[in-house]
């Protein structure tokens, strides 16, 4: 059993002051230990910011997306497969089942080149299966 409370990173996806898109590593780290529905006590890190929607979505195979920012901050979990996301800065971070990215690039400004927020594909000879959930408001 966990004595210490866990820590989750994951990476962020965000807009510096010129509008200008990049990923970083963070960490959740606000887990205390709750009882969910009677049940025995487990670490949870609630976010205060609300969901708006929940969505899962199947990137084929090959599938490689146009530039573009988070339609609304959101939180994003491969399920199966693999995927990337490439920012403004040239970062590109693959990521696989389990790991988490959080999409918070609103309010990005294009480049010469037209690029504008991030661009995100499938990796691989397989689709990639993500859930979405998206937040209700402004940044995490």
């Amino acid at each position: 059993m966990i004595t210490d409370a866990p820590t989750i990173t994951y990476w962020h996806v965000c807009a510096d002051a010129r509008g200008v898109s990049h990923q970083e590593r963070r960490t959740l780290r606000d887990f205390e230990r709750q009882s969910m529905g009677g049940a025995a006590p487990q670490w949870n890190d609630v976010m205060e910011q609300k969901p708006e929607r929940a969505m899962f979505s199947v990137l084929p195979a090959g599938w490689i997306g146009d530039w573009h920012e988070n339609p609304a901050p959101q939180w994003i979990v491969p399920l199966s497969g693999r995927w990337f996301v490439e920012t403004m800065d040239g970062a590109r971070v693959e990521m696989g089942p389990g790991e988490v990215s959080f999409g918070g690039d609103q309010g990005c400004v294009a480049d010469a080149d037209g690029r504008k927020g991030h661009r995100s594909g499938t990796v691989g000879d397989e689709p990639a299966v993500l859930m979405i959930v998206q937040m209700d408001g402004a940044d995490e």
